[in-house]
């Protein structure tokens, strides 16, 4: 059978994946045209209906017939909403997009799992590769609750308009469960009367750079890059995306609760070590935030949370200062902390030499 009969129809009730039909044309106009798609695919830009027509109706269609190119318009309601593809075999990579009034429904979770279901059950394919942009937090999470193993950071693996581009990436074989590997570690919205815990946005880089180009910044966080530049604050922030994502580490920019603008930050980390029930947090604060009490502040809101079960279920939470680091000790301490012992010499200064390192526990 030739395109669109060999086109399998797959439905979990809820999303259905198709052949693309002339009806769809309008909505993948649409997309093509949508910033958000622009700026995380391939996609050709400028884009015309034309370009959108040869790939629904020339190159998906070519590439069922000869089994390289497996790819479906995705259905909601009756409505197109996006596509996914399944590109060669046995070993594979798959691709997606939503069309955005579908987003943020699980629409994508639901397509992706059809489809790598169908590939791997009756399509040859031995293992499904996903690869994204750096930064692209969206497809990170579809690619997370699908089950996806979650690899890592290649370097100039994307080449894409011109340039080459490091990637995220991630696999599924045949015999792997489509559910979460770990939990994605959220960064969930916490509030006192001053300061309001939330999500680092791409807009906070320039105070990121102030604070991580602080001289006390850089004393006491000796391993700060130097210069410290947008690009690595926006691969810090791309980072902790992914560090959430695999359940290693969640992070908050402490943030003022008026006006929102970054004072800090602070995280959960090695929530993957040895002791998976245990967490140590860490801090700093840009200069002009320091001395009022707010990280306190922050740190008693992130220690209830780490605590609860409800939370990130710590059983256990450390957290370490310079001796010579009076302000960081002190906070451990009207968080509530209990300092456990002293480790000697323990932490390399931004000048070269090392001091004692406090280490302090609470236990839930």
């Amino acid at each position: 059978m030739k395109w669109p009969l060999n086109v399998p129809v797959l439905s979990d009730g809820i999303v259905t994946l198709r052949a693309h039909v002339p009806a769809d044309t309008d909505g993948l106009v649409e997309m093509a045209g949508d910033a958000e798609m622009q700026r995380w695919t391939a996609i050709p830009v400028p884009n015309t209906r034309e370009m959108s027509e040869q790939y629904a109706f020339t190159v998906l269609p070519r590439g069922w017939n000869d089994g390289t190119h497996r790819g479906w318009a995705i259905e909601v309601d009756g409505r197109f909403a996006g596509n996914v593809d399944v590109r060669q075999a046995p070993i594979a990579d798959i691709g997606f997009a939503l069309h955005p009034w579908a987003r943020g429904r699980g629409v994508m979770t639901r397509a992706v799992r059809l489809a790598v279901d169908w590939a791997l059950s009756e399509g040859g394919v031995e293992i499904v590769h996903w690869r994204s942009h750096v930064g692209n937090e969206a497809s990170l999470r579809v690619a997370q609750q699908t089950g996806f193993s979650l690899h890592g950071l290649v370097p100039g693996m994307l080449h894409e308009r011109g340039q080459v581009l490091d990637a995220w990436t991630g696999s599924f074989r045949f015999g792997d469960s489509p559910v979460p590997r770990t939990p994605w570690a959220e960064s969930v919205v916490l509030e006192s009367d001053r300061v309001r815990l939330r999500p680092f946005t791409h807009a906070d880089v320039p105070r990121v750079v102030e604070a991580c180009s602080d001289p006390v910044s850089r004393h006491f966080l000796a391993g700060l890059p130097h210069p410290y530049t947008p690009a690595i604050a926006r691969s810090y922030l791309a980072d902790c995306v992914w560090q959430a994502a695999t359940g290693a580490k969640a992070t908050w920019a402490i943030a003022d609760v008026e006006t929102d603008e970054l004072l800090g930050n602070i995280a959960v980390m090695d929530m993957l070590g040895i002791n998976p029930t245990s967490g140590e947090i860490g801090y700093w604060m840009h200069p002009a935030a320091r001395g009022q009490g707010l990280m306190t502040e922050a740190v008693r809101m992130v220690v209830r949370h780490a605590l609860d079960p409800d939370g990130l279920d710590r059983r256990r939470l450390v957290l370490y200062a310079a001796a010579d680091n009076p302000a960081s000790n002190a906070v451990a301490v009207a968080a509530g902390y209990r300092h456990y012992g002293t480790q000697r010499a323990a932490e390399r200064l931004g000048d070269g030499s090392y001091d004692d390192l406090h280490g302090y526990e609470l236990l839930r």
